[in-house]
C-alpha cells in the first residue's frame, strides 16, 4: 500500500507524461485521461498500475530525489540535478555533517544537501531576499525534506552565522568578495564550492583564491547527454543538458613557499607561477604562512 502524504509520479500512456502529486486522502487526482481515485492509489504499490474513470491505465511510482528536483517551482535559476549531485558528492555532504550555503534561490541544492545530510546532518542556507526564503521554505516542505535546513535572512558581507562548518558552498555573483568570510566560517581543511555563469566571473575567482589559504582547485562543467534506449537503433538524443555553469571546488589549505617551489615545473608552467607571482606582488598579497621562507627563495 502506498501511504497518505507521500509524493507519487503518475505516467500516462500519453507520450509518457509525468505527474508529480502528494496522495491525500479524498483528494482525487483529474486528468484528461479521467478520475484517478485516491483510495485506488492509496491500496496500489509502487511500480503498479492503476486504471482511471475512464480505463485508461495509469503507472505510479515513488517521487525520487531527482523527481522532486524538476518539480521545485521556481522563481530563479535552478541548478541543475546533474550539477547538485557532483556538488554534494565534492562537498561531502552526508550525515553528521554541517554545510553552509548562500544564496538558496527556490532552494534547489538546499533540498540537494538536506536529502543528503539527513536527521544527523545540518545545512544552513544565507539568503538576502525574503521572497525567495519563503519559496524555498515551501520548496522544502513541498519535496518532504528540510528538518535540517536553517534558512538565515542575511546578507552574507556582514559574514556567515555560524562557524566550524565542514563545507561551504557559494551560489552568488561575486564570490570573490566573500572568501575571507568563508574562510572563517568551515574548519581548517574544509571544502569549498562555487557556481559562477561566465568564463569572467570564473577568473575573478581564481584570482581570489590563489591570494588566500586554498588549494586543489578544479574548475568543471558538467554536460549529460542521454540516448535514445532502442536496443536496435541506438543513438544519441538530439538535444542534451549542455552548460548550465561552471563549478569551481577547492580546499582550505596552508600554503608555504617551499611547497610551491618544490613543485617541479615545465615551461609553460613557470610561466603561469611567474605571472601569478607579479600578480600577488602587485595586490600586495601574501598567501604563504611561511613568510620568511617565501622571501629566502624569491
Amino acid at each position: 500500500m502506498i501511504p497518505y502524504g507521500s509524493l507519487v509520479v503518475y505516467v500516462t500512456p500519453n507520450k509518457d507524461r509525468r505527474y508529480i502529486k502528494r496522495l491525500e486522502e479524498g483528494q482525487d487526482w483529474h486528468s484528461n485521461d479521467g478520475v484517478l481515485s485516491a483510495e485506488t492509489v492509496h491500496a496500489a504499490n509502487f511500480g503498479s498500475e492503476v486504471r482511471t474513470s475512464l480505463d485508461i491505465p495509469i503507472r505510479v511510482l515513488e517521487a525520487t530525489l531527482h523527481d522532486r528536483l524538476k518539480g521545485l517551482k521556481r522563481q530563479t535559476q535552478i541548478i541543475y540535478p546533474k550539477d547538485i549531485a557532483y556538488i554534494c558528492l565534492r562537498l561531502g555532504a552526508g550525515p553528521g555533517r554541517t554545510i553552509i550555503e548562500a544564496g538558496c534561490g527556490s532552494g534547489g541544492l538546499t533540498t540537494g544537501l538536506s536529502w543528503f545530510c539527513g536527521p544527523t546532518g545540518r545545512v544552513v542556507s544565507h539568503e538576502a531576499r525574503e521572497e525567495f526564503i519563503k519559496l524555498a521554505r515551501r520548496n522544502l516542505e513541498w519535496a518532504g525534506v528540510g528538518d535540517n535546513v536553517e534558512i538565515v535572512h542575511r546578507d552574507i558581507a556582514d559574514g556567515f552565522c555560524i562557524d566550524n562548518a565542514d563545507a561551504l558552498f557559494l551560489d552568488v555573483r561575486t564570490p570573490w568578495d566573500y572568501l575571507d568570510h568563508a574562510v572563517k566560517a568551515v574548519k581548517p581543511g574544509a571544502m569549498f564550492g562555487f557556481l559562477v555563469p561566465t568564463v569572467d566571473q570564473v577568473s575573478k575567482l581564481l584570482m581570489g583564491l590563489e591570494k588566500g589559504p586554498f588549494a586543489d582547485i578544479e574548475v568543471c562543467e558538467i554536460l549529460m547527454r542521454n540516448w535514445k534506449p532502442v536496443a536496435d537503433r541506438l543513438r544519441p538524443e538530439d538535444r542534451m543538458n549542455a552548460h548550465t555553469g561552471f563549478l569551481i571546488f577547492c580546499r582550505h589549505q596552508e600554503r608555504s613557499a617551499d611547497f610551491e617551489y618544490s613543485r617541479p615545473l615545465g615551461t609553460r608552467q613557470r610561466k603561469q607561477e611567474a605571472a601569478r607571482q607579479a600578480r600577488l606582488a602587485e595586490s600586495g598579497a601574501n598567501p604563504y604562512d611561511d613568510s620568511e621562507t617565501a622571501g629566502d627563495d624569491e
